[in-house]
């Protein structure tokens, strides 16, 4: 059997050269394949609720590795499928509409839901009403989802291919094999008894699908049943208990048939998928696609879920961030830097440390460009992956870091913002007009990040004096601040050790003085780092805020 880690112990400085090594073996070993043909690389989901940011792992590992088969001169295919003849088997607590709002399940036509259960994706009505059905409101969204982040994906409808007769001879090949499916399934999942038949017909009286086959005929095409309950979860979905006939296209093949089969039906070489299903799935998978199919399975990639926030992301239970929001925060590059990382290793999505992320997406910039030394092995990893996280490189680009573009976003006034960047050099003189205007862009991201965590760069700088009531040895000590602030003309880092000083000379208490500093510029009781603060505002404004003239 191929092991699902079959690149472990490759090396190589982006692991997505490892995977397409694998799939030119693949392809090699293959004397049958048409050399005509495009590489296949498949993800997939079942649209159960919310396609969230950690879905993206289906789309964005393969992504890569379609960008280093097409470097190599292959015709590649980026297929997606979404297993929308799933039963819905319970309610998510969050939904989400087309332009990626979450909503609560009062905002939205929740009965449908709950009306229908037991019943396929496609089968439900859409909850928003813009699209044919539950299915494919949220198959939509998860296409978009890949096109915000420059990723074309081709999206595959489970359901269309079981109505359209793609599915056919595959679902027919199981039930003629089905004796020897029996036997290797009961590897793999309990209760397979010799009454068992792979196949979930869709009851014709209550649309439900059921899971009782009590005959088979195949020069006719059809399967009998009875619609019994289906257990899902800690629930019990009743059946209708009627007796019917389904043909081949009415229904659909168990999960653990219904993957090789896609395989099949696709000609699928590569898949990534997380390590829940390294231990299960994946056996079964490449067991029954060698055994009951006679087809060599994909190349495999296990990759690690990462969490968000320190907490596992969950459709059900509403614990979910969208692509869309995580734009609102990040560039499409550093997203797409998150997901080049090694995919063996556990990560958490950090909003609250979106800043850490940025920072280091920025050092892997500066490497590639050999803008720092850094060690031989992160220098040979930039140099290989970051042409693939950012379409254009441009040793010319002007990035911002990103807590200081928070504090640019206390201000709305551009003109304001350009000058606190130009004079704490974050733009570099003779930087043209189109790269400082890129470089700005960060700084409405970094504010609504700041808004969104409420963290210390929440706060809007004072356009005017505010009123306060300050003693005289306090008037005397900013006085002198601005007097050393105009002649001295400090980086963040001195003005930010002056200001201490300057209290301690003035015999005011330090954290007063930090107050009346931040109440002058924040008209708050507390903010951000103010010598830092202060060193990115112009520097008459500053002096005469400090001496109290305006």
């Amino acid at each position: 059997m191929t092991s699902p880690h079959i690149l472990a112990d490759r090396r190589y400085d982006f692991w997505a050269d490892a995977a397409a090594d694998a799939v030119e073996e693949r392809l090699d070993e293959d004397a049958a394949r048409d050399p005509d043909e495009p590489v296949v690389i498949k993800g997939g989901i079942s649209p159960s609720g919310v396609p969230h940011f950690g879905n993206m792992n289906e789309v964005m590992r393969g992504y890569f590795v379609a960008e280093a088969l097409r470097e190599r001169g292959y015709e590649v295919q980026q297929v997606f499928t979404t297993d929308d003849r799933d039963p819905l088997r319970k309610v998510p607590r969050k939904l989400a509409d087309l332009d990626g709002t979450v909503v609560g399940l009062g905002e939205v036509d929740a009965g449908a839901l709950g009306r229908n259960l037991g019943k396929p994706y496609t089968d439900i009505p859409d909850p928003f009403g813009c699209c044919d059905s539950y299915g494919d409101h949220f198959s939509e969204l998860i296409r978009r989802s890949a096109e915000l982040l420059g990723v074309d994906i081709e999206v595959v409808s489970n359901t269309a291919l079981y109505e359209d007769g793609t599915f056919e001879p595959a679902t027919r090949h199981v039930l003629e094999h089905r004796e020897q499916a029996r036997t290797v399934l009961a590897e793999y999942q309990d209760k397979v008894d010799e009454t068992y038949v792979p196949f979930n017909p869709i009851c014709g009286s209550c649309g439900k699908v059921t899971e009782t086959v009590t005959a088979v005929d195949l020069d006719a095409g059809t399967v009998d049943y009875r619609c019994t309950d289906m257990e899902a979860g800690d629930r019990t979905v009743e059946g209708c208990g009627h007796e019917g006939t389904a043909t081949l296209r009415e229904g659909k093949l168990p999960w653990r048939f219904e993957w090789p089969a896609q395989w099949r039906v696709l000609g699928v070489d590569f898949e990534p998928f997380g390590k829940d299903h390294a231990e299960g799935s994946w056996p079964s998978g490449e067991h029954i696609a060698r055994e009951v199919f006679g087809d060599e399975p994909p190349v495999p990639m296990v990759y690690e879920w990462f969490t968000l926030d320190g907490e596992p992301f969950s459709s059900s239970a509403g614990n979910v961030v969208l692509v869309s929001e995580v734009l609102e925060l990040l560039e499409p590059e550093v997203v797409r830097y998150f997901f080049a990382k090694d995919p063996k290793r556990a990560r958490d999505f950090s909003i609250e440390r979106l800043d850490q992320l940025v920072d280091e997406f920025d050092r892997f910039e500066r490497l590639y460009f050999g803008e720092l030394a850094g060690e031989e092995t992160e220098r040979h990893r930039a140099e290989r992956a970051y042409p693939f996280v950012v379409d254009d490189p441009d040793p010319d680009r002007v990035r911002i870091p990103y807590t200081f573009a928070a504090v640019l976003g206390m201000t709305d006034d551009p003109a304001l913002r350009e000058t606190m960047a130009r004079r704490s050099g974050h733009i570099p003189e003779g930087a043209d007009e189109d790269a400082v205007e890129a470089a700005l862009a960060r700084v409405e991201k970094a504010r609504a990040w700041a808004v969104r965590t409420d963290n210390e760069y929440n706060y809007r700088l004072a356009e005017s004096l505010p009123d306060v009531d300050l003693d005289d040895a306090t008037r005397a000590a900013l006085a002198d601040l601005a007097d050393f602030i105009e002649t001295e003309a400090p980086d963040e880092e001195t003005l930010q050790g002056e200001i201490y000083e300057t209290a301690r000379r003035h015999d005011v208490d330090v954290g007063d003085f930090f107050t009346a500093g931040y109440r002058l510029f924040l008209d708050e009781a507390q903010g951000p780092r103010l010598g830092p603060l202060l060193a990115a505002l112009e520097t008459t404004f500053v002096c005469d805020r400090l001496r109290l003239d305006g």
